[in-house]
Formats: structure tokens, C-alpha cells, sequence
């Protein structure tokens, strides 16, 4: 066994579902407790309860796709049925389809970006590996 391989073993794995889940209710996927976002989208330095560096995450433009993602794989068959039983007017369907759009993804895009860290913080990427996760008397790699 080499050094890179006891220092991966020496590593305690973190619960994925877990810091997902957390970081899609908004709080810190290490404590739980802790606010993740100091605004709507600005994601905190350091959890305030427990202190993790929070700072090295890097969900740029992942959470915004796959919020379009799910909000057009979602209204594309309610807007294909709304019509088929309906039948309203182009303005109308404008008006519906384009708010519900829009709300749906402004309610779905801080969540989908929580998860998005909480799935970082979990396997350690982007800087997250070299924080107090890792054993004492380790290098990180």
C-alpha cells in the first residue's frame, strides 16, 4: 500500500444524501444548523455555528441549468395539455406559462444550488478536502 493510499483510506467518507438534503433546506452541509446563503445566492465564507469554510465552492452556472432543465421538462407537457383541454387564447398562456416559469425558477434555483454544494462539501472537491475532514498527521491530496 502507498502513502496516497493510506492517506485516502485515513479519510472518513461524508454522508452525500445527508449534505445534499441539507444544503437544499439552505443550511450547512457539515452541521446542518448553520445558514448557507447570507443572501439570495451568495453563498456564506464560514458556516456561522460550526465554522466549515464554505468559501470554495464552485457552483457556477450547474444549479441555473438544471433549473431550466427541470422547469421546461416540467411546463412543456402542462403547456401541451392546458392547450389540447382548453384551448386559451396565446396571451393567456403567455401570461400563465411565463409566471409560473419564472416563480417556479426562482423557488427551485437556491435549492438546486445548495445541493449542488452539499454534493461538493460530500466528495470533497474544489478545496473542501483540505479542511478539518481530513485525519490528523495526513496530507491531503
Amino acid at each position: 500500500m502507498t502513502q496516497t493510499d493510506t492517506n485516502l483510506s485515513a479519510v472518513q467518507e461524508r454522508p452525500l444524501r445527508e449534505a445534499m438534503m441539507r444544503g437544499v433546506k439552505g443550511r450547512c452541509p457539515s452541521c446542518g444548523d448553520g445558514r448557507l446563503f447570507s443572501s439570495y445566492l451568495k453563498v456564506v465564507d464560514h458556516c456561522p455555528n460550526c465554522g466549515e469554510a464554505l468559501h470554495h465552492q464552485r457552483a457556477d452556472d450547474g444549479p441555473a441549468y438544471l433549473t431550466i432543465l427541470l422547469v421546461s421538462h416540467l411546463a412543456a407537457p402542462l403547456l401541451l395539455a392546458s392547450y389540447i383541454a382548453w384551448r386559451p387564447s396565446a396571451m393567456t398562456m403567455i401570461l400563465i406559462f411565463g409566471l409560473g416559469t419564472v416563480i417556479l425558477s426562482l423557488l427551485l434555483l437556491p435549492r438546486i444550488k445548495g445541493g449542488m454544494v452539499g454534493l461538493q462539501w460530500a466528495r470533497r472537491m474544489h478545496g473542501f478536502s483540505k479542511d478539518s475532514g481530513t485525519a490528523p498527521g495526513t496530507l491531503s491530496s
